[in-house]
């Protein structure tokens, strides 16, 4: 391993995969379809931003990677895990006074996860908490990223 790398270069290499990373999952999983090759990419783009976040970010950092893994899970049907991420991740952003674009967000992959897990009832409570929360987004260009991915979730 080279020894001429700072703790300062490490450091910056981790946020730019982590952001990098992050920014390609939901690229991917906001594709209407996706071919099996993409669901691979989007699946191994969130655990590596989870992966790199862990390294340099903090609670919410993690909070926030839990949410795009439960979302891409979700996405790919894989219920219990993506219902078990979404979880985490809603548990403590709904602890911390979240922005109201990521309340909105934690809603809605905790619906799209209880879905995929076939909570349906759970499933019903979130999508409706979601839509309004969405709705309610003060920042236009927020709720426009909030309503290109809330579409791709089923409704109840």
């Amino acid at each position: 391993m080279p020894t001429d790398i700072s703790p300062d270069e490490i450091e910056r290499s981790h946020r730019w995969h982590a952001v990098e990373c992050n920014n390609l999952a939901w690229q991917l999983s906001d594709l209407a379809s996706r071919t099996h090759r993409q669901d691979e990419e989007m699946l191994d783009a969130a655990h590596a931003s989870a992966f790199h976040w862990a390294r340099v970010g903090n609670e919410l950092h993690a909070a926030r990677a839990r949410l795009l893994l439960g979302h891409v899970h979700a996405a790919l049907g894989l219920g219990q895990t993506a219902f078990a991420y979404a979880q985490q991740s809603f548990d403590f952003l709904v602890a911390h006074a979240p922005a109201d674009w990521e309340a909105a967000f934690a809603h809605a992959v905790l619906a799209h996860a209880a879905f995929a897990a076939g909570e349906k009832s759970l499933h019903r409570q979130y999508h409706a908490r979601a839509q309004a929360l969405g709705k309610a987004i003060a920042d236009p260009e927020e709720r426009e990223i909030f309503f290109r991915t809330f579409p791709l979730i089923p409704g109840p």
